[in-house]
């Protein structure tokens, strides 16, 4: 059991924690907390705001006083911390840069970012596990799982606001490389094509081009050419669930191995290579620090797989 979650604490609301949710608070504070019991305790007054009862939805304020009850998690949420921070010690070593505001790492692919969906586990409760001592770390965006490369994490909410800011205002820059099949014609640089995304009955997410969708731009350079692949770069210009994915099936070049909208043939073409994962990887990410106005670009190189799968693919060239 958790020691902390078993006496009543009082806890003083900072400037930086100011203007959330008291529940999205509660679920940030009460790690491993089953969201249903974080209502159950609002519901029943158990959590109080200045002595007061308050709603899910009420927003805490700078110096607000929250009363937060002795929480008991059942053994099986609780139990398996230790094995889990076993298979999430790795990314301790993904780290690519970390201040007092912001922390930025290199995502490996098969790693989702946030538990979900079957998995109670994922980068940022990993990271929070990592940096207990951290009050606030929340994902300012996301990646697919099977996608790797560059995550950024916000450590402050000022932070996060700033940067959720940039992405709204599309300040922000994100570099993909993705390696896709046949040969990206150079006069393709953008393409625009309305993305609609479905929920099957398996609860799968599935997204397709249709013209009921919502707007959607990714621009596109050729990197490396090679006999039957290119290599490009793929910068989205909006954030559309799996947009990356879905453009390059549109414009004819699935990218490699990508289960849901790839090619088999290709993939089998790449077999030599020893590739058995989606080639697609956050390479770059270009913003302004959201403390120190900086600007910043940070790179996250490729991992072993995808840098033999190149490897291989030149020296075929070359023949």
């Amino acid at each position: 059991m958790k020691t902390d979650n078993q006496t009543v604490q009082f806890v003083v609301v900072s400037g930086d924690e100011a203007g959330q949710r008291i529940d999205n608070f509660l679920l940030a504070r009460l790690k491993g907390v089953p969201k249903s019991m974080i209502y159950r305790i609002i519901r029943k007054g158990e959590v109080r705001v200045n002595k007061g009862r308050i709603k899910p939805e009420y927003k805490i304020a700078d110096g607000d006083s929250i009363r937060i009850p002795p929480v008991r998690v059942a053994e099986k949420n609780d139990a398996p911390v230790s094995a889990k921070l076993d298979k999430v010690s790795a990314l301790a070593e993904c780290v690519l840069y970390e201040d007092d505001h912001i922390l930025v790492i290199n995502k490996p692919a098969g790693t989702a970012v946030h538990g979900g969906s079957g998995l109670s586990f994922g980068v940022i409760e990993a990271m929070r596990a990592l940096r207990p001592e951290a009050r606030f770390l929340e994902l300012v965006h996301r990646l697919d799982r099977d996608t790797s490369g560059i995550l950024l994490i916000a450590k402050k909410r000022s932070a996060l606001r700033a940067l959720h800011e940039q992405l709204r205002l599309k300040q922000m820059q994100k570099d993909y490389l993705a390696l896709v099949r046949g040969q990206w014609q150079s006069s393709v640089k953008v393409v625009q094509a309305p993305l609609l995304k479905n929920i099957l009955q398996s609860g799968e997410r599935v997204v397709k081009v249709s013209p009921e969708g919502k707007p959607s731009e990714t621009r596109f350079k050729v990197e490396e050419r090679f006999e039957a692949a290119t290599l490009v770069k793929a910068s989205p210009v909006t954030g559309r669930t799996h947009q990356i994915r879905v453009h390059t099936l549109h414009a004819g070049h699935p990218i490699a191995f990508d289960n849901r909208y790839g090619d088999a043939q290709f993939d089998a073409q790449l077999k030599g290579t020893g590739l058995n994962r989606l080639f697609l990887h956050a390479a770059a990410l270009a913003f302004t620090h959201p403390s120190t106005g900086e600007a910043m670009r940070l790179q996250a190189p490729l991992d072993e797989k995808l840098r033999h799968c190149l490897t291989v693919l030149r020296s075929k060239q070359a023949k």
